[in-house]
């Protein structure tokens, strides 16, 4: 389970440091693709594996099933971190997530998402009172 927010930067050669409590899942193998939110979605190797087996079952006479796969699997990238638990983030992935400097890593369950910093600390503020608003909603009798 990936938990936490970190705000890392990128390197003038599109390189990312994973924060270290991320590292020990993903240094197996990764997979970066393009999220919702125009975010970055990280899943480890094994967790894309199982996606993967999900949307198989997919109809593939299903025009949203088929498209949301084609943009997922097109901007897939899969990587090994590095020994100091850097990766590389593509130039196609960097663009459609507005990554330059400043980012947000965080986790989020089975995954981690990487958000450009201004994007991130907007999505938050906008949805911070609606988190509080709809939790009966969502996960009924949880709280």
């Amino acid at each position: 389970m990936f938990l936490g927010t970190h705000e890392p930067r990128l390197d003038e050669k599109g390189r990312l440091i994973l924060p270290a409590k991320f590292r020990d899942e993903l240094s197996a193998g990764l997979v970066i693709t393009k999220g919702q939110e125009r975010c970055l979605y990280v899943f480890p190797s094994a967790e894309f594996s199982t996606i993967t087996e999900q949307l198989r079952q997919a109809p593939v006479t299903a025009k949203s099933a088929r498209d949301y796969m084609r943009v997922m699997f097109a901007g897939a990238h899969d990587e090994i971190p590095d020994r100091q638990g850097r990766v590389t983030i593509p130039q196609g992935l960097r663009t459609y997530a507005g990554l330059e400097k400043e980012c947000v890593v965080i986790g989020a369950n089975t995954r981690v998402e990487i958000w450009d910093s201004t994007s991130w600390n907007k999505y938050l503020a906008d949805r911070e009172k609606g988190f509080a608003e709809v939790s009966e909603e969502v996960f009924p009798g949880l709280f």
